[in-house]
């Protein structure tokens, strides 16, 4: 065979070529899928209605309109309760609950586990050790026997609730940033800031703390779809914020005496969980993809 008839066997077709060289980095600048965008759009919609909801043309979520358990129309567009309230109302109120737990305790959450994961993946040895045995602790101890003890002593509160969700979080998110920290000590711009001198503080902040920052990210989304299943099933035990306020889990738990009549008031709070949780999970995946594509290239 001639070296043309060679070249011509093995040529790609010109309209091949672009589909050949599509990595996931160019399939991720092309565009980010249709699922990207549902979840994003979701979750704008539930974040700005929850933060506008007193501004918006609702009624009161706690107030008695009409009889109970009437079906959705134009009047109310999900219908009304059992005690006449009015169902689109009372959940976009009780997302203000939800997502001010399940932001602000992964806020928290993600405060202490950069700092303890940054400090024990720096200084290794005992600290790394020490820090280990209260992230140990956090991990085993039972949820819900501190969920417990919070609302016995503190009593239930938004406040509390947060807090001790927060610190529950901790754990998970300061493992993964000290686990990246003790791959960034290796790296060589580390080791030539510590060979000139550079303070402990000032490397963890500058050159340690942007390349462990995106992966905390990743678990902190993920981490604030859990938050939110946590609230929502201590407001059905009754571990949350105390009624009348809404909250997505507490709709759940009123739900319960309607069931066989009047059994959407449990599928809307449900739905509107299932969906929240499911788009923070979407969006944790594919921030965690483009963070995999910048690495490799």
């Amino acid at each position: 065979m001639c070296a043309q008839d060679l070249d011509a066997a093995v040529a790609v077709p010109t309209a091949v070529q672009p589909a050949l060289r599509s990595t996931p980095a160019t399939r991720g600048r092309r565009g980010s899928g249709i699922g990207f965008w549902c979840a994003a759009g979701w979750l704008a919609l539930v974040t700005t209605s929850a933060a506008a909801a007193s501004v918006l043309p609702l009624p009161d979520p706690d107030q008695t309109l009409v009889a109970p358990d009437e079906a959705p129309g134009t009047g109310h567009w999900l219908g009304t309760d059992d005690l006449g309230r009015d169902e689109l109302s009372r959940l976009v109120h009780a997302g203000q609950v939800s997502l001010t737990v399940g932001i602000a305790s992964i806020v928290i959450a993600l405060l202490g586990g950069l700092v303890l994961g940054l400090v024990a993946g720096y200084y290794r040895g005992w600290i790394d050790l020490l820090i280990g045995v209260v992230l140990d602790a956090l991990l085993s101890f039972p949820a819900l026997i501190v969920f417990l003890a919070v609302v016995a002593f503190l009593g239930p509160g938004l406040v509390n609730i947060t807090v001790a969700i927060g610190v529950l979080s901790v754990a998970p998110i300061a493992r993964v940033v000290r686990t990246n920290t003790i791959t960034v000590m290796n790296k060589e711009f580390v080791l030539a800031a510590q060979t000139l001198g550079m303070r402990p503080v000032r490397m963890m902040r500058r050159e340690v703390l942007p390349n462990v920052l995106h992966s905390a990210l990743v678990v902190a989304l993920v981490g604030v779809g859990l938050a939110i299943l946590a609230e929502g099933s201590l407001s059905f035990f009754g571990l949350s914020v105390p009624p009348p306020r809404a909250t997505w889990g507490g709709m759940v738990n009123e739900s319960r005496t309607s069931l066989e009549t009047d059994p959407q008031l449990l599928v809307w709070p449900t739905l509107f969980i299932f969906l929240t949780v499911l788009s923070l999970n979407v969006l944790g995946e594919r921030v965690g993809e483009r963070g995999r594509d910048r690495g490799g290239r």
